[in-house]
């Protein structure tokens, strides 16, 4: 009896030892992310949870949001700077979750693109199994003014980091999310960069945009960021004005069943958001109503981004109407 146990033991080690090395093996296959040798579907969520009151993120409410996260039928959170918590990391993979990391370009110098000090990041966790792939920046297309005017000077960083995090890491891809379709030319300039996530608000036709990628591109593309608010700034559309869950639920399913249908070309969405976020335009301790003019963008349907009304959960995790509609479009997935 006692050397079956030595050797059971030895063989738990053994695949528990070849369980950890196969989940950080994440690979592209011509327009596919594959892991741990099979295609990988993003049916995600964009995750940044700053408390009411507060304008820092804290993971505090952690273990409600992964469990709300695998009721939902999410697979993969992506957030806009790193974690540098393994306490944390290791709760999202046993939740059975993947994580994108984004990094800024410039963070004080913590683990960001412009110090050079992501790789230290990268080096730390490029064997944690949660790891997904890497992001670099978010929708910085839309701001030459943090690049001496030059967003040249952006696309020259992006490919140079690109290729430094793929000489450090081989086993997991780079990315990073554009605001809108990349240009030809951005796509040529950035050959290291493995996978395209674009943010895209085209009222509730973000795919119109993969016929366009089709003729660009061979390389896989994900949507970065797409969805709807839940609060209507004017009557539009048989929407009333107000606080309404109903539009939002309407625009999520229209845009999720949109962003499935091409499997082939298209990896997936990290929907925006998880939850409202009270930080974003003005008080942090009540939820305002903030945006742009009424007609004024994409955002369907009024064309105004509440930025506060993002959530599929509200700041108290109650669950939204959109909530269930991305549940039932991810469970229909698996």
């Amino acid at each position: 009896m006692k050397h079956y146990s030595i050797l059971f033991v030895l063989v738990t080690v053994s695949l528990l030892a070849c369980e950890k090395t196969t989940n950080n093996t994440v690979r592209i296959d011509a327009q596919k992310i594959v892991v741990n040798d099979r295609p990988y579907l993003i049916k995600g969520i964009c995750y940044h949870p700053v408390p009411k009151g507060s304008n820092e993120r804290s993971f505090v409410s952690i273990d409600q949001d992964l469990s709300l996260m695998i009721e939902a039928g999410i697979n993969t959170i992506r957030v806009y700077a790193p974690i540098d918590d393994v306490a944390i990391l290791d709760k999202i993979h046993a939740a059975g979750i993947k994580l994108i990391v984004g990094f800024g370009y410039n963070q004080g110098g913590v683990f960001d693109i412009a110090s050079g000090s992501l790789l230290d990041y990268v080096t730390k966790y490029k064997t944690h199994p949660a790891i997904l792939f890497w992001e670099l920046g978010n929708e910085y297309n839309y701001h030459p003014e943090w690049f001496d005017g030059d967003i040249n000077n952006w696309y020259t960083a992006l490919e140079k980091t690109a290729q430094l995090i793929n000489a450090l890491d081989a086993n997991h891809p780079v990315s990073t999310a554009h605001g809108e379709i990349p240009t030809q030319e951005v796509l040529n300039e950035n050959p290291s960069i493995d996978v395209w996530g674009v943010n895209v608000y085209r009222w509730d036709l973000p795919a119109s945009l993969i016929e366009e990628w089709k003729s660009r591109s061979t390389k896989p593309l994900y949507f970065s960021e797409a969805g709807a608010d839940s609060y209507m700034t004017i009557e539009k559309d048989g929407y009333a004005a107000g606080e309404n869950q109903k539009a939002q639920a309407d625009a999520t399913e229209t845009i999720l069943n949109q962003l499935f249908e091409d499997p082939e070309i298209v990896s997936g969405v990290t929907l925006f958001s998880f939850t409202d976020g009270w930080w974003k335009a003005g008080n942090p301790n009540q939820q305002d109503v903030g945006g742009w003019a009424p007609n004024s963008s994409g955002v369907p349907y009024d064309g105004a981004p509440n930025e506060e009304y993002w959530g599929i959960v509200d700041i108290e995790r109650n669950k939204k109407e959109a909530f269930y509609v991305l549940q039932k479009k991810y469970k229909q997935l698996n």
